[in-house]
Order: structure tokens, then C-alpha cells, then sequence
């Protein structure tokens, strides 16, 4: 049971030559807009109301991973697609890739938006806008509050301590695990260097000591569901915020050293013959009722940007998503290290010894 409702909510790579997914049929609307999009853009619930506001019929197709998706532009033919949804980090390699199209900034709700989510050094070149944020998280830990101590939690440095011994289990993801443990550390993730690496090694070999398990997204997250852990590295709301209604035992937290943050955007392709409806479904899923539903998607729960989506959260939809400790989450959170390519591949390889070793 547990394992099933990781797979639907969590994102998944798309299977090669997966077709496109529809909410409607092409019977019920006069016309169709491609999106290319996280799997928490396939829930129903946020795309139906769309589609019948504007009679049109959203093929959604969900990929895991910039590079496959500019795997599937580069196969795909200009016009093929509509809406791009991409990580935030990514944004300005995209736009300098001329695949997005700019947006009119005086339609957009940036001032709505979390502040540390306008994020203009990426959204933005020579004074045009190319992509929103829309939704955010984080990579920090997350805990079973019933079996742990949640005050140990607060310190970043428990998760290489040997308090919980056999008790972690820590997501198999070089860039935020290792971000964690520098800024565990005092560091920045923005000023990482080689130098740096060996104290961040040496956290990763004494945290691994305690480790019951290292493990992609499902495995870690079931572990930690179904108690075989207790405590799990590099989770966030989107492990634990899904869940709170089935197992509200779980929960998350940003310790006093801070946590990574992650974001993802969304913008209109620059090859789309349809740009005025692309932008329009941007319009909706910014505006307080899509950032809701995109909140809460059935694919994997996280923080929207436009914090007027508080009104259409309930009480415990914003409590699962700790949404009144976000000003404060926001101040202390940093963005994924984002390494040259010569350090991106020594963090690698520290990241292979540890999971080798």
C-alpha cells in the first residue's frame, strides 16, 4: 500500500516512447495545448478546471531530469510543444538555449510570489522575463516524531552523529545530500570548492557508519513510512506532506543550520504556435486556486510560490506544509549547489566512493 502511493506521487522517469496523457479527449474540447511537465502537472484535479474554462484539451507529457527533457526537444519537431516546466536552476541554460519564449511581466503575479521565489537572476536576461517560479521544497530531514526526539532534529549535525545508529536511512542524491552536510558544516553552497571536500567527505563517511540504508526516491521514502527507519536524509515536505493525513506521525523539518532548497518553473516554448493560450495556462496554474491544486498534487505535495494560495489550503494542508514557518524556512535554506563541471564531477566521485565504501 505504502510502496503504490510513493509510485503515484513521486516523479518517475517516463518510459521511452510513452505516449502523451490526456484529461480529456480530443472529442471534448476545439484545442489541444502540449505541455512538457513534472508528474505533479498529470493530476486531474489540477488540469480539468482548465480545460473546461477554455475548452481545450492539455496533453501532458512527464519526464524526470532536465537533460531528458532536452532529450525530447531535441527529437521533437518546432510547435511540438506549448508549456515547459523546468527546474528552476536550469532556466537560464534553457532560455540561453532560445527555447523559451519571454513572458509580458506585467501580467505575471510576482508580487505575490515568496520573494526569495521571484528569483531573477534566473528567470530573467537583458531585462525579459522567461519562466515563474511555481512551486518549491526542500532537502533537509525528515523524521518519524513519535520514535525520535524532535529536537535533535534541529541540528543539522545529528544526521552524521551516532545517536540514531541504524535508525537514517539517506536519499541517494549527490547534490542535495552533499549540500546538506556543507551547510552542516558553515558553508555555502554557492562558494563550494574542491577544498572543501574532504571535511564534506568525512561527514558522509561518519553519517554512512549510521546509515540502515542508502536508496533512491521510493525505497527511502517506504523505509521511513513504514518504520524501518526513523529518521531520512535529504527528504522535505514532499516526502512527508502527502502522507500526514494516512500517517500523521511523520513530519519534516529545516534545522537551525538551514537546508537546501529546490524549485521548479514554468514558461511558454518559444516554438509554440500557440502562445497565447500557453500563456494562459501559466496565468492559471500562477493564480491562488492552480497554485493550491499544484500544491497538493496527488503526484508529490510541495510549497507553491504564490503565497495568496494560502487561502485555498485548509488548516491541515498548510500545517503538513509547515506553512507558517516558511518566512523563516526561506531565510536559512540555500539553492542546490551548482558546481563547474570540473567540481560537479569531484563531488561525484566522493559521492561514489561513499555509496561504494
Amino acid at each position: 500500500m505504502i510502496i503504490e502511493i510513493f509510485r503515484n506521487r513521486l516523479p518517475r522517469p517516463v518510459a521511452a516512447g510513452a505516449c502523451l496523457l490526456a484529461a480529456l479527449s480530443s472529442a471534448e474540447a476545439t484545442e489541444t495545448l502540449n505541455a512538457l511537465v513534472w508528474c505533479d502537472h498529470t493530476d486531474p484535479a489540477l488540469i480539468e478546471p482548465f480545460e473546461r474554462a477554455h475548452d481545450v484539451e492539455v496533453n501532458l507529457k512527464d519526464y524526470e531530469g532536465t537533460g531528458t527533457a532536452l532529450s525530447i526537444i531535441e527529437q521533437s519537431q518546432p510547435g511540438d510543444w506549448d508549456v515547459f516546466v523546468v527546474d528552476g536552476v536550469d532556466v537560464p541554460r534553457v532560455a540561453e538555449a532560445g527555447i523559451l519564449a519571454p513572458l509580458p511581466a506585467g501580467e505575471l503575479p510576482t508580487a505575490d510570489l515568496f520573494p526569495e521565489l521571484v528569483m531573477a537572476e534566473n528567470h530573467t536576461r537583458d531585462g525579459k522575463t522567461y519562466a515563474v517560479s511555481e512551486k518549491f521544497g526542500y532537502n533537509t530531514i525528515s523524521y518519524n516524531r513519535t520514535r525520535v526526539d524532535p529536537a535533535d532534529m534541529n541540528d543539522m549535525s545529528i544526521i552524521w552523529s551516532d545517536k540514531y545508529a541504524g535508525r537514517i536511512a539517506v536519499y541517494d542524491y549527490y547534490l542535495p545530500v552533499m549540500g546538506m552536510v556543507a551547510i552542516g558544516l558553515g558553508r555555502r553552497t554557492t562558494d563550494l570548492t574542491e577544498a572543501d571536500l574532504p571535511a564534506i567527505r568525512e561527514k558522509l563517511f561518519a553519517m554512512k557508519a549510521s546509515a540502515r540504508q542508502i536508496g533512491e526516491v521510493v525505497s527511502s521514502q517506504t523505509a521511513i513510512a513504514t518504520g524501518e527507519v526513523d529518521v531520512l536524509v535529504g527528504g522535505g515536505e514532499w516526502v512527508t506532506a502527502g502522507l500526514s493525513a494516512e500517517i500523521p506521525d511523520l513530519d519534516w523539518v529545516l534545522p537551525e543550520q538551514g537546508g537546501v532548497r529546490w524549485s521548479q518553473s514554468i514558461g511558454v516554448f518559444a516554438s509554440s504556435t500557440k502562445p497565447d493560450l500557453a500563456f494562459e495556462f501559466v496565468k492559471y496554474i500562477l493564480s491562488p486556486e492552480g497554485q493550491a491544486r499544484l500544491a497538493t498534487s496527488s503526484c508529490y505535495w510541495a510549497m507553491p510560490a504564490n503565497r495568496e494560495a494560502a487561502a485555498h489550503l485548509t488548516e491541515q494542508q498548510k500545517r503538513a506544509l509547515r506553512w507558517d514557518d516558511q518566512p523563516g524556512y526561506l531565510a536559512r535554506s540555500q539553492l542546490y549547489p551548482a558546481p563547474s563541471a570540473e567540481l560537479d564531477a569531484r563531488t561525484q566521485d566522493v559521492w561514489t566512493e561513499f555509496l561504494q565504501h
